[in-house]
């Protein structure tokens, strides 16, 4: 079968295309709900196991089971192809949002990061199965908690493990209207900090408070100058509250921050300077704690990555596809975790499109058969 053939064949297929996209996208999959994740993972491999691979679950106790499916002899060299099967959504959004198809573009919670990837990824080792291909073997890896950084299970290990001795890996997160792949992205944890002031009355005895919302006044002035815009290095609080009334001494202030980081050496560091933060109190009689609940590591840029680039150039070129760019973002991804083993990493060769993690994200409609058709050639003449 030449890959003519196979584009041939990926015309006849776009309604299943389309149907399977809709299935995943209508099914509720929020990285809290993993009765839902697991629910779309088992959709998933009754795909791949009805098309010949072979299937099996890493079970994660509180968060979605993580998907590994394999075809080919996986003593051989192998490509690695990644995503997530969960979203940002809540319950109900599903029903409340359900796809849509609208003047070429397909709208629903997930449906551009990252539930068109999977379709794209699910296609290519299908119609590569059919084809009988051979040159590598092929490892999908979807995790059931990437939106949340994989905080309360063990994903990250087993993603690393998994992915070792790929020869490449493409990863099917969200795909960009410039035509852009992604060589690197920054890694970000969230900080949750805790004041504990001492309350008074603001009239009667403040001299006996401590206020819990002057001292964080001074950490937050005191973290957020630690950014270095030249180095890409970024502290952001996004969220405070604290206090009850206005003639309170507060006894209490909460705040949550955003740290992105270039390096996962960097983000180590910068973890360190803000705890010292915290831990320094610059009104007496306060104490600060704080909890880390989410950490992505960054996405290094190898030179293994840039010769992948350069040979899917060369692949585009051959088959008349527009070349791709690279591009550095500020989001993070589990390509975080197959960069840190040393495997050569695409990072956004998902469906294209927009406004992800938002109730206005889509997709371009085009691009579910484009990607697929372009993923195809790659492992075709990789």
């Amino acid at each position: 079968m030449e890959l003519t053939t196979i584009y041939e064949r990926i015309d006849a297929n776009r309604q299943h295309m389309l149907d399977l996209w809709q299935e995943l996208v209508n099914a509720d999959c929020g990285s809290y709900n993993k009765a839902g994740v697991d629910a779309v993972g088992k959709r998933v491999a009754a795909f791949l196991e009805e098309n010949g691979m072979t299937v099996r679950f890493h079970t994660c106790e509180t968060r979605g089971d993580l998907l590994i499916a394999e075809y080919g002899d996986m003593t051989k060299p192998f490509v690695l192809f990644v995503g997530h099967l969960d979203t940002v959504f809540k319950d109900g959004t599903a029903a409340e949002r359900p796809f849509t198809i609208r003047d070429g573009k397909a709208y629903g919670p997930g449906v551009l990061d990252m539930k068109g990837g999977i379709v794209i990824a699910l296609y290519v080792m299908k119609l590569l199965k059919e084809w009988g291909y051979a040159k590598y073997s092929i490892k999908l890896v979807l995790a059931g908690d990437e939106e949340v950084g994989h905080a309360g299970s063990d994903a990250v290990a087993v993603i690393q493990e998994e992915s070792k001795g790929a020869v490449a890996a493409f990863n099917f997160e969200t795909g960009f209207m410039d035509n852009s792949v992604v060589i690197e992205r920054k890694g970000a944890f969230h900080a949750a900090i805790d004041v504990a002031g001492i309350g008074a009355h603001a009239g009667n005895n403040p001299k006996d408070g401590r206020s819990a919302i002057r001292e964080m006044a001074h950490k937050i002035l005191a973290m957020e100058a630690l950014t270095d815009f030249d180095m890409g290095n970024t502290v952001n609080v996004g969220v405070i509250s604290g206090g009850t009334v206005a003639n309170a001494v507060p006894e209490h202030c909460r705040a949550t921050v955003d740290v992105r980081f270039t390096s996962t050496e960097w983000g180590r560091q910068y973890m360190e300077k803000i705890k010292e933060i915290v831990e320094h109190s610059y009104v007496d009689g306060t104490t600060g704690t704080m909890n880390v609940p989410f950490w992505f590591n960054a996405m290094s840029r190898l030179d293994g990555t840039m010769k992948l680039l350069e040979r899917v150039n060369a692949i585009m070129h051959q088959e008349g596809f527009a070349p791709v760019t690279a591009k550095s973002v500020g989001g993070g991804s589990d390509s975080a975790y197959t960069t840190s083993v040393g495997v050569p990493t695409l990072c956004a060769m998902g469906v294209q499109g927009a406004g992800n993690h938002t109730v206005h994200e889509w997709a371009d409609i085009e691009s579910l058969f484009t990607r697929t058709k372009m993923m195809t050639a790659i492992m075709m003449h990789l």
